[in-house]
């Protein structure tokens, strides 16, 4: 066994065995990391088989390979880039992210000529970022309500994690994910349905990355489209989303195949859960003091 020289550190002695990128001719053949990521998803297939492979491919075409624990590494360099740079993956069906859109629509009152606000509510399948958008004339708790009640039939289904903004009809304390105080009527509404509630973290944007991506997405596609048509009636309103919405969870994607609409139906939609037998229906919370002779 080879002795080590006393000038020899921890920091040098792991550059020989493990050497990082600089250290690597630029001679040698870097893998193909879109197939490596593909093929390491099939049962059976190992860094060490997709290693052979490849080093048998670089000698018979008379390329350098990179040793194992280099290829090891650069697989690992790739998929610490691809997480930066990418939402987070999630299973199909597993989850639905909720929130209010930052630009309200309007609607005329028929009766006054006076522009009411109409606020749009966006819930967003994480994996297919399949949507449901409905137009409310206020943010209280019957519209967050009624929303999701309409967005769980509107899917079909019910996911398994809900994923609300931090708005006080959904969360009364967020003090991570250890501390939270969810809205009694909203925790009632996601028993009824059988899911659970994970607040996004505050401050905590990529908790929530796909929401409030496609709320920007909605902002523009369905609000602005509809900025030089007028309204009358909430209703009136609603009924332009959905036509909207309904090009939009179409709309085929740029960079692979299908739509919203088709990777839902495909992938999303068998894994929900089904919906209860009635409609959930909102309870009025009051806090009231009670005095010493017990009467409130």
């Amino acid at each position: 066994m080879p002795v080590l020289d006393n000038s020899m550190t921890d920091s040098k002695l792991e550059g020989l065995l493990f050497p990082k990128e600089d250290k690597i001719s630029s001679s040698k053949r870097m893998p193909d990391f879109a197939y490596i990521r593909k093929e390491l998803l099939r049962n059976g297939v190992s860094k060490k088989l997709l290693w052979t492979e490849y080093m048998e491919d670089c000698r018979a075409n008379g390329e350098e390979p990179l040793m194992y624990s280099q290829f090891c590494y650069h697989i690992q360099q790739d998929e610490q880039k691809r997480r930066a740079t990418m939402h987070i993956n999630r299973k199909p069906g597993e989850q639905v992210e909720v929130d209010w859109a930052g630009d309200p629509a309007t609607v005329i009152d028929p009766d006054t000529g006076g522009i009411l606000k109409a606020y749009i509510f966006v819930g967003v399948m994480t994996y297919s970022q399949y949507a449901y958008v409905e137009a409310f004339l206020d943010m209280k708790q019957k519209s967050w309500i009624n929303a999701h009640v309409h967005m769980y039939e509107y899917f079909g289904g019910v996911a398994k994690i809900l994923v609300p903004d931090n708005c006080k009809t959904a969360v009364i304390h967020n003090g991570g994910w250890k501390g939270q105080q969810i809205n009694e009527t909203y925790q009632e509404m996601a028993e009824h349905y059988g899911t659970a509630i994970f607040p996004a973290r505050v401050r905590a944007p990529k908790d929530k990355p796909n929401a409030e991506g496609t709320v920007g997405m909605i902002s523009t596609w369905i609000t602005a489209a509809l900025r030089d048509e007028q309204f009358f009636s909430l209703a009136e309103l609603n009924r332009a989303i959905s036509d909207k919405l309904t090009l939009s969870n179409r709309k085929l994607f740029q960079k692979k195949e299908g739509s919203r609409l088709s990777l839902f139906l495909e992938e999303e939609r068998p894994l929900l859960s089904p919906l209860p037998a009635t409609r959930f229906e909102l309870a009025d919370w009051k806090q009231a003091t009670v005095q010493f002779n017990y009467r409130k």
